[in-house]
């Protein structure tokens, strides 16, 4: 069960790693182009920054909440392990949920308007 524990700490690592490099990238990506395209397009860089970030962290929670999945399951099988997870994938849900919203501007359930494949 150790070496569970172990991949469960790396996947958590991993999960970090991707938001953390997600967010020097898009932070890079945007200032470049903020530098050498021109001011006429400051908002299309500001939305594509947002939706880069949110994307990244949306990722990394999906990681987080899989490691999480693999302690509870294998290592810690309480009641208070699978309460605690319960209420980690409902915040996960309602964290996925505001950056949809933020980022798409409708809820997840919404069907997407032609505007949304543009």
């Amino acid at each position: 069960l150790e070496w569970i524990e172990k991949v469960a700490l790396a996947i958590e690592i991993l999960a970090v790693v991707i938001i953390v490099a997600a967010i020097f990238y898009s932070m890079a990506r945007y200032s470049i182009q903020a530098i050498f395209q021109p001011a006429s397009r400051l908002a299309d860089r500001y939305g594509q920054l947002k939706i880069s970030l949110g994307r990244s962290l949306l990722l990394g929670l999906e990681i987080l909440v899989a490691a999480d999945i693999i302690k509870t399951v294998a290592l810690e099988t309480t009641v208070q392990s699978v309460v605690v997870l319960g209420l980690l994938v409902v915040i996960r849900i309602f964290l996925g949920w505001s950056l949809i919203v933020e980022l798409e501007g409708r809820w997840p359930w919404q069907p997407k308007t032609k505007s949304d494949d543009a």
